[in-house]
């Protein structure tokens, strides 16, 4: 009877100590591009998002379409999506960040507007009373008041980036998701074990972070608590 291969990499077990430390490299280089997709797309759906919840509230007859439009962009099965854009971005990264981005886009509209239509009135009267013009309101008082109903959907947006972005490994630009995909087609148990933990970590990372600069931002928040 043949003793089992010492190695747990021959053994091909889902925890394997070989493993870390024989793929450091590939494993620091996929997270490593995970984290560059989802910031870049993360980033990009903020600055498309600002400006479109913005004015959803300052033209009433804007809100229904701007809400309706991205909401249906985020039904569309991720698939299906990043085969809509493939005539416009080929097999490249810009094809994973650009659907990102529209998945964003109804998270953080939908919160954005709903932190700018929470401020109350009376703040508003107040700030013009002193002299405040629309955009010295908007930046002074509408926008921070806001900010903690727009973190939240930041948050939200990032950690399902970070998820989302594992599907761009149809593509080839997937971050971790390359080694899950390519680890499920050999069946290499640690490589997928580790890739997706690895993804974990980076949501829980970047929800945290998020969260830590929500609260330096808000600090009145944590007073009311």
């Amino acid at each position: 009877m043949t003793a089992p291969p010492d190695d747990c990499l021959a053994r091909n077990e889902w925890i394997c100590g070989a493993y870390l430390s024989s793929r450091r490299e590939i494993l620091w280089d996929a997270a490593l591009q995970h984290v560059q997709l989802t910031a870049l797309a993360v980033l990009i759906g903020l600055a498309l998002a600002v400006p479109l919840a913005l004015a959803a509230r300052r033209r009433r007859w804007a809100a229904g379409p701007v809400l309706g439009l991205t909401t249906v962009l985020y039904t569309i099965p991720s698939l299906a999506m990043f085969s809509l854009l493939l005539p416009l971005y080929g097999l490249s990264a810009a094809l994973v960040v650009a659907g990102l981005v529209l998945y964003s886009l109804t998270l953080l509209v939908r919160n954005i507007l709903a932190g700018l239509r929470a401020v109350p009135e009376e703040t508003r009267q107040a700030a013009r009373g002193m002299g405040y013009g629309p955009l010295r309101l908007l930046l002074a008082v509408e926008l921070p008041l806001a900010l903690p109903a727009a973190m939240a959907g930041l948050r939200i947006a990032t950690v399902s980036a970070v998820s989302l972005v594992t599907v761009g490994a149809i593509v080839g630009y997937g971050g971790l998701g390359n080694l899950i995909y390519s680890g499920m087609n050999t069946y290499f148990k640690a490589q997928v074990l580790t890739a997706s933990v690895l993804c974990v970590v980076i949501a829980v990372a970047a929800d945290l972070l998020l969260l830590g600069a929500q609260r330096l931002l808000t600090p009145w928040t944590r007073r009311q608590a």
